[in-house]
């Protein structure tokens, strides 16, 4: 083994080791936030907290069912996705915008506001060349605070469905939103990005910047001898971009830029970043449900999934492309990757951003090899639950275990119980549109493309890869990862509109279930345990929860992977 190698598996253990060591405080954490208990910032956040709500007019003590509550949800993001499409066409009458960027077109504002507002952060365009100060910090960086935050509004009440018996409420949407952003989002963002600031991000608001050429350099219109700098407020941005699981990049080249990730450091910590609150939500579920087992029983699900994937992307990039070994050059695929992260850094990154609904790359997964980036594409189709987004990764994986604990029951001949609350009809049926939602929608709007001029047009590669690049487009859409292959061009009315439309499934139609399935959850009586129980939080289900995640992936979308990835991959190898 080279030494490379070692220093590679070296930092992954040592990445996965940290990631562990902050699931049970952050996870503790933030289960004492949203029980209302006093924590560690409550000394200085309180009063803040208290003021908001005054001037809201919100009442902390009053709950409400899941059906106000849904509507507050909903009310909120529409009332979000509004701002954003406003401010992004008015973009060119509006302050902080000294390169004077142009209001965004109609289709291009449609598909931006609807992706930042359901925290998919898809970006049919570069940032530094189309978006004013004022756009990213104001508009889009607001939306990185709420969205998220969102999510977490689904994922508490669910919990409390499960935890509380025969209750009609579920919380106040409200004070959970203000919660999530005030105690955990707000404060981890802002030491975020003071540790950026000190490695190098940038964090300014000055004018694009002028330099000279250490030498000419070839262009279109002759020798260039000077090269213009983007500036920005990005230390900022990126440090919630990434916490918040939003992921759209401050530059084009989003976090393989320098000056979003200057370092082999600051990219160990901004894949933490993305990956912290996603895996310590398993620990608030089993601190909130009284049962910590259960919790750790979902965490090393998630951990199997993606470690396993993991393993299968370094081995592919690792082993290089067989078609360059042949002229003669050996070692391993660096094609689309930052010499500073390597093989190791560019894999961790990339599997981490796809198995959430991050979307941010250090990498482009355009370039991987068909294996590598098949892979990355899988971890998106299995419904982003490994760990998934804050908040929507945990609930979409809770459908999971109540479809695993409504199976394995019939199979055996069981009650189909999950922590004391009978699986019935209704719970199945949220369970099911949780967990498919994003599927149907995936292969319904792939197929539509890949069938219309409109949408083969706008695809750069022939063959599988362009049916990949397709496929991939509308995975990251449907489960609101926002990262995307390279080589399709997709600020097209027909891709923004599509794509928007997709968006708005994926996130919202879960969420939907997810909180009716928490009411019906908390209206149901608690069940003790018996001996027809099945027990839910041993190794044995931990390995079924598995087995039924990766065969829902496998039944709904192997048909299109073997057209896609898994042919280029054997095309490559046969020729």
């Amino acid at each position: 083994m080279q030494n490379f190698e070692i220093y590679d598996l070296i930092e992954i253990a040592v990445f996965f080791a940290v990631l562990l060591l902050l699931v049970k405080p952050l996870g503790a954490y933030m289960a004492a936030v949203f029980q209302g208990e006093r924590n560690l910032l409550s000394p200085a956040v309180r009063p803040v907290e208290r003021l908001v709500y005054r001037l809201a007019a919100i009442d902390e003590q009053k709950e409400t069912g899941w059906k106000r509550y849904a509507f507050s949800l909903l009310l909120l993001n529409f009332i979000l996705m509004i701002f954003i499409f406003l401010v992004l066409v008015f973009q060119g009458v509006l302050p902080l915008n000294p390169e004077g960027f142009p209001g965004f077109p109609l289709p291009l504002a449609f598909n931006t506001a609807v992706s930042f507002a359901t925290n998919t952060n898809w970006q049919a365009y570069s940032g530094e060349s189309t978006a004013s100060y004022f756009t990213q910090t104001v508009a889009l960086a607001l939306s990185f605070f709420v969205t998220p935050a969102i999510g977490l509004t689904v994922i508490i009440p669910l919990i409390r469905g499960i935890v509380r018996r025969t209750a009609t409420q579920i919380g106040n949407f409200w004070v959970d939103l203000t919660r999530g952003i005030l105690y955990i989002l707000l404060p981890v963002a802002l030491l975020a990005a003071l540790f950026l600031v000190s490695q190098g991000v940038i964090q300014n608001f000055g004018g694009y910047r002028q330099v000279d050429l250490a030498q000419p350099a070839a262009g279109a219109a002759g020798l260039l001898t000077t090269q213009t700098i983007p500036m920005g407020p990005v230390a900022s941005f990126e440090s919630i971009k990434l916490l918040g699981t939003n992921g759209g990049g401050f530059f084009g080249a989003n976090s393989a830029h320098p000056y979003e990730n200057p370092s082999p450091l600051t990219n160990f910590v901004e894949i933490l970043l993305f990956l912290a609150i996603p895996f310590a939500l398993t620990y608030t579920f089993g601190r909130m449900s009284g049962n910590t087992r259960q919790g750790w029983a979902i965490l090393a699900a998630m951990m199997v999934i993606l470690i396993g994937s993991l393993g299968a992307m370094y081995w592919a990039e690792e082993a290089g492309n067989p078609l360059v070994h042949q002229q003669g050059i050996a070692g391993p695929n660096m094609e689309g990757k930052e010499v500073r992260f390597g093989i190791g850094g560019s894999v961790l990154f990339a599997a981490g951003t796809t198995a959430t609904s991050d979307g941010a790359v250090n990498s482009m997964h355009d370039s991987y090899m068909p294996l590598g980036g098949g892979v990355a594409l899988l971890l998106i189709l299995l419904s982003e639950v490994v760990p998934g987004g804050v908040g929507s990764g945990l609930y979409t994986m809770l459908g999971f275990v109540i479809i695993a604990v409504f199976v394995a029951g019939l199979m055996i001949g069981r009650t189909p119980e999950f922590l004391g609350k009978k699986i019935e009809v209704r719970e199945m049926w949220m369970a099911v549109i949780i967990v498919l939602t994003s599927g149907i929608s995936v292969l319904v709007f792939s197929g539509v493309a890949l069938l219309l001029s409109a949408g083969t047009s706008a695809i750069l590669n022939p063959g599988p890869h362009g049916l990949t690049e397709v496929l991939y487009a509308f995975a990251s859409g449907s489960n609101n990862n926002g990262s995307a292959f390279a080589g399709l061009g997709a600020n097209t009315p027909f891709y923004n509109f599509t794509l928007g439309v997709a968006m708005l499934l994926g996130r919202f139609v879960p969420a939907l279930a997810a909180l009716a399935m928490a009411g019906s959850l908390a209206a149901k009586k608690y069940v003790p345990p018996s001996v027809g129980t099945l027990p839910t939080n041993n190794p044995t289900f931990t390995g079924w929860l598995i087995v039924v995640v990766i065969i829902v992936g496998a039944l709904t979308f192997l048909p299109a992977l073997g057209l896609g990835p898994i042919v280029e991959q054997l095309q490559m190898i046969g020729r």
